[in-house]
C-alpha cells in the first residue's frame, strides 16, 4: 500500500522550509569521534569496548537523537544480527529476532531490571520510547550464564537518562506525517552530594491502516493510531567516597490501535513500570558491594468485541552482587532472586513462581591473553534448577587485532501461557535450552572498527503449538533448531564522515525439516553514513533484506526489501538545533508480517534544546 509524502495539516515544503529557515545564523557542529564507551552488560560489570570478548553493540545518544521520531524497534533493526517484525505501525505489538532467536528468547532490561511479561515472554518494545533512553547496550549469544532464563538470542538492555554534575535542562518538539508529533523535556543537576535527573515525553500519532489485505478476518479500514505518555528519573546520594544511594523509575503507557475486525475500535493498552533503590559501596580496597531492590511491571489491557483482557505481570527482583580484584584478575559473586506474579481475568491454576540463583564472574586480562568465565545456578519453585556456564578466550595477534573465541550455555523457562492457560496448556512443559560456539577476529584503532563473528547456537525443546487428531492443542518440547551465522561489522571515521555498517548471513533453520524459521532472512545487512557540514551534519541509513517466509512451512513469502532513511541537523545557536527526518524516502513497499502494512515514505522535522 503506498502511503503519500503528505503530512496531515502541513505540507512537506512547509515543514522543510520551518526547519531550513534560519542558515545565516548557523554555529559550527562538533567534529564526529569514534567513542570508546564503557560496557556494563556484558560482565554485569564496567569494561572498556575494546577489551570486551563478548559481541557487544553499543548505541549511543547521538545515534539515538538523529532516530527522531522512529521507534525503538527501528532503531535497533540497524543493528549487527538484529531483525524485527511488526504487525502494523509505530504503536503495535513488536518483536525482535537477536541472532535469529523467537521473540521470546532474547531478554531485556531497563535499567538492569528485567520488564517482560511472564505470560507471553516478551517484552512489549513498542512501549519503550526513544525520549526516555540515553544508550542501549546489545549482547549478542546466549547470556544465561550472567542473567539466567530468556537470554538464548542475547540482552538488550536499555539506560534511561542519568543526571551530570552541572546543572542541565534539555527539550524537543517535532512534527510529521500521520499527524505525529513528539514532545519532551527534562532537567538534571546536582547539589554538594545530590545528584538528579527527570525526563518526561508524549508522543501521539494518527497512524495508518495495520492490515492491507482485505480478505484477512481480523481487517478493518481504519487508522490505527497510538497515544504514548513517559517519564523516568533518577536521584543519587553520594554520602562519602564510593559510598552512595541512589533511586530510579521508569513509567510508560501506550495506548495503541490495532486491527481485529471491522466493527469495534480494538485497542491495547500497556503500562511499562520499573523501579529500584541501591547502596553502591566500597568496602574495602579490593571489595565493591552492590545491594539492589526493584519492581518491573508490564500490564496488558486489550479491548475488543470480544470483550476485555488483562494480562499483568509483577516481578520483584533483588541482588546482592560483590565485585573482587584479586591478585590476577577480577571475580564477581552475585545472589538474586525473583518473585513473578500473574494477575489475569483468565483462570489461571498457577500465577506465581520464584527463583534464585547464585552468579560468579572471572576476567582476567595478562598481556595479550584475556578470558572471562561465567557460572550461575538457577533454582526456580516451577521448573527446578538449571546450571549455566560460559568460556571466553580472546588473544591479542597484533596491536589493535583480537581473535577470540567461546562456548556458552542458555535457557529459557516457559511462560504462564505455555503451563497453565485455561484449555491450551501443558504444565509438563521443561525449559529450552541453547549450547552456542563462536569465534570472532576484530581490528580497533581510533579510526577503525571492524569485526567478524561466526556463531552456531543449537537451541533444543522448544516450545511448538499443536493438535491432535482430536484437535485437542496444547503446546509441546518437541522441536529442535540451529541458529548459525556470520555477522561482519565495520565502523570507520574519515575526517568528517562516519561510516557504520554490517551485513550478516544467517541460517535460521529448523532441524527436522530444514526450513528457516518465520519472518527471518537468510541475508541482512545495514548501512548508516554521516557528514558533517560545518554546521550542518547530514545522514543516510539503509537497511535491506533478502526474503523471508511467514509459515513454519516457508509456504508463504514475504520478498526482499531496502529501505533507505535521510536524517540531517543544523546548529542554530548554542545550545540549539533542527532536525529533520525522512523515512522510506522510496516510498518501498514490504512486509514484515504477511498481511500487515509497513510505514511508507514519511517526514518528521522539529526543534531541540541541551544545555
Amino acid at each position: 500500500m503506498a502511503l503519500p509524502l503528505k503530512s496531515h495539516g502541513a505540507p512537506i515544503g512547509a515543514v522543510c522550509a520551518a526547519t531550513c529557515a534560519s542558515l545565516a545564523i548557523a554555529q559550527p557542529a562538533a567534529v564526529p569521534t569514534l567513542l570508546d564507551p564503557v560496557v556494563v552488560t556484558a560482565a554485569r560489570t564496567p569494561q572498556q569496548l575494546d577489551q570486551l570478548i563478548a559481541d557487544v553493540t553499543v548505541i549511543g545518544p547521538e545515534e539515538i537523537a538523529r532516530a527522531g521520531a522512529q521507534s525503538l524497534a527501528e532503531l535497533l533493526q540497524r543493528q549487527p544480527g538484529v531483525q524485527i517484525v511488526t504487525s502494523g505501525g509505530r504503536g503495535s505489538t513488536t518483536g525482535v529476532f537477536l541472532r535469529g532467536a523467537n521473540a521470546g528468547q532474547t531478554l531485556v532490561l531497563i535499567d538492569g531490571l528485567r520488564v517482560s511479561s511472564s505470560s507471553s515472554g516478551t517484552t512489549p518494545f513498542e512501549a519503550i520510547p526513544l525520549d526516555q533512553i540515553d544508550h542501549i547496550e546489545i549482547l549478542r549469544g546466549p547470556a544465561a550464564s550472567l542473567y539466567g532464563s530468556d537470554a538464548i538470542g542475547g540482552v538488550i538492555q536499555v539506560f534511561t537518562h542519568i543526571g551530570g554534575s552541572t546543572l542541565a535542562a534539555n527539550a524537543s518538539a517535532g512534527y510529521g506525517n500521520f499527524n505525529t508529533s513528539q514532545f519532551a523535556a527534562g532537567a538534571s543537576g546536582a547539589n554538594g552530594p545530590w545528584r538528579f535527573m527527570l525526563q518526561g515525553g508524549y508522543n501521539q500519532s494518527s497512524g495508518f491502516n495495520a492490515i492491507a489485505n482485505p480478505a484477512n478476518f481480523s481487517y478493518n479500514p481504519d487508522r490505527d493510531g497510538y497515544r504514548n505518555g513517559s517519564a523516568s528519573g533518577s536521584l543519587v546520594y553520594s554520602f562519602a567516597p564510593e559510598q552512595l544511594l541512589s533511586v530510579h523509575g521508569f513509567y510508560s503507557r501506550m495506548n495503541a490501535q490495532f486491527d481485529g475486525g471491522p466493527d469495534f475500535d480494538d485497542r491495547t493498552i500497556t503500562t511499562l513500570q520499573s523501579y529500584a533503590a541501591a547502596s553502591r559501596n566500597r568496602l574495602t580496597s579490593f571489595w565493591k558491594s552492590t545491594l539492589e531492590a526493584g519492581v518491573s511491571i508490564d500490564d496488558s489491557s486489550t479491548q475488543t468485541a470480544f470483550g476485555p483482557s488483562q494480562f499483568k505481570t509483577t516481578q520483584q527482583q533483588y541482588t546482592w552482587q560483590n565485585d573482587f580484584t584479586l591478585p590476577k584478575g577480577a571475580l564477581l559473586v552475585a545472589l538474586t532472586r525473583r518473585e513473578e506474579r500473574l494477575g489475569t481475568d483468565a483462570e489461571f491454576a498457577v500465577t506465581s513462581r520464584n527463583t534464585n540463583a547464585i552468579v560468579g564472574v572471572y576476567q582476567l586480562q595478562d598481556g595479550p591473553n584475556a578470558l572471562q568465565a561465567n557460572l550461575r545456578r538457577d533454582d526456580s519453585s516451577q521448573f527446578g534448577g538449571q546450571t549455566s556456564g560460559s568460556f571466553a578466550y580472546a588473544y591479542t595477534v597484533l596491536p589493535g587485532l583480537r581473535a577470540s573465541a567461546s562456548y556458552g550455555t542458555g535457557f529459557r523457562a516457559p511462560t504462564f501461557n505455555d503451563l497453565y492457560f485455561p484449555g491450551f496448556s501443558n504444565p509438563d512443559l521443561v525449559p529450552e535450552t541453547a549450547r552456542n560456539f563462536e569465534a570472532a577476529l576484530r581490528y580497533a584503532n581510533n579510526e577503525l572498527n571492524a569485526g567478524i563473528v561466526a556463531y552456531k547456537n543449537r537451541v533444543r525443546n522448544l516450545i511448538v503449538f499443536e493438535c491432535d487428531a482430536n484437535f485437542n492443542c496444547a503446546p509441546q518440547n518437541v522441536a529442535d533448531a540451529t541458529l548459525e551465522g556470520i555477522t561482519l561489522e565495520l565502523q570507520a571515521l574519515v575526517r568528517d564522515t562516519t561510516v557504520k555498517g554490517s551485513v550478516d548471513f544467517a541460517r535460521p533453520y529448523d532441524d527436522a525439516t530444514g526450513n528457516l524459521l518465520p519472518r527471518r532472512a537468510r541475508r541482512y545487512g545495514t548501512l548508516d553514513v554521516t557528514h558533517a557540514f560545518g554546521p550542518l551534519q547530514a545522514g543516510m541509513q539503509v537497511v535491506a533484506s533478502s526474503a523471508r517466509y511467514d509459515d513454519a512451512a516457508d509456504i508463504r513469502r514475504m520478498g526482499g526489501y531496502a529501505i533507505v532513511n535521510l536524517n540531517a541537523e543544523y546548529a542554530l545557536a548554542p545550545h540549539w538545533a533542527l532536525f529533520a527526518v525522512a523515512g522510506n524516502v522510496f516510498n518501498k513497499h514490504y512486509e514484515l508480517s504477511a498481511d500487515f502494512n509497513t510505514i511508507g515514505a514519511n517526514l518528521f522535522a522539529g526543534v531541540r534544546y541541551g544545555y
